[in-house]
């Protein structure tokens, strides 16, 4: 797939399903990911930090993705994350993703500690040159302390493999930054939820997003309103959608996002340590932003959607 072409919409960053005992569950997660494609996405992202990819082994990883492509049968790009702890590590698995037939790699910088600038550079580009596989750069600095800055991106402009950045930083200005430094070279990504209207207006063509394995079918319309500037309908929905797009701005983001999906019956919210169930007083929380959310649910304008399952 062509990402200039696919790499648009929204991207549910899917989220691992495990059994009682915490093993990965392929059946369920097979669920989750024929039910977004059902109502619509555009994309997957596979095994991202919503995925709980530093909790996986690598042959679970790799079942994970040849589930997701299984289902999607090209009609929508697969990409999967790429957290290692070293560049090796990472290059072994950009090599062993990409057999498994992925679209995509988005790779985060090297989870072991914050890299200097140069560091990070290095290893974005050893990893680059280990396959020919398309590759989004992933800048969270909130949860992973290394920042990935424009500057920093336009001095990988010259690696043709990488293709796309997805910025959580919630710094919208870095979209504008990035374009008058390096033009189109870059397909740009909103990831970070709170943000997505902001940072569509000024250009993002995709959306990462986590609460959307919520609420796809409104996380879909509400870019789709916002990509063809279609404001005031897209206010409604944001204004009704933004107590739960606060929700991926969480350290406990996962847990959130998978307690919203069991709420609403599409997963469970098992997570694996060190990530933690819930506590009763978050539980209550996110129980009232459900319970407002669902009842003052409204229905959607048009925009291309297929017919609701």
């Amino acid at each position: 797939m062509d990402p200039r072409a696919t790499w648009k919409g929204v991207f549910p960053a899917v989220t691992t399903q495990f059994r009682p005992d915490y093993s990965v569950d392929l059946d369920a997660t097979k669920g989750v990911i024929e039910a977004l494609v059902r109502d619509g996405v555009s994309g997957l992202v596979i095994c991202g930090t919503v995925g709980e990819n530093c909790s996986l082994r690598r042959e679970e990883k790799i079942s994970l993705i040849e589930v997701a492509v299984s289902v999607a049968k090209g009609k929508v790009p697969i990409i999967s994350g790429l957290a290692e702890y070293t560049s090796a590590f990472g290059a072994e698995y950009a090599k062993e993703a990409t057999k498994a037939g992925v679209d995509g790699l988005m790779v985060m910088p090297a989870m072991v500690y914050p890299a200097k600038p140069r560091e990070t550079l290095d290893h974005f580009t050893t990893i680059a040159k280990a396959t020919d596989t398309p590759i989004m750069i992933y800048n969270n600095p909130p949860s992973y302390r290394t920042d990935v800055n424009p500057a920093m991106l336009a001095g990988l402009a010259d690696i043709d493999t990488i293709v796309a950045f997805k910025d959580s930083s919630g710094d919208t200005r870095r979209i504008v930054d990035v374009r008058n430094m390096t033009g189109d070279r870059f397909i740009p990504f909103c990831g970070l939820d709170d943000v997505v209207l902001e940072s569509v207006a000024l250009g993002c063509v995709g959306w990462v997003s986590g609460m959307s394995n919520v609420f796809p079918r409104e996380g879909e319309t509400l870019f789709r309103l916002i990509r063809d500037r279609r404001f005031d309908e897209a206010m409604a929905i944001y204004d009704w959608f933004m107590p739960i797009l606060h929700l991926d701005a969480r350290s406990d983001l996962v847990q959130a996002i998978k307690y919203c999906e069991k709420y609403i019956g599409r997963g469970t919210d098992l997570t694996r340590a060190p990530r933690l169930g819930l506590d009763d007083a978050e539980k209550a929380e996110l129980d009232a932003v459900m319970k407002k959310a669902l009842a003052t649910r409204t229905v959607l304008p048009e925009v291309g959607l297929p017919l609701a399952a």
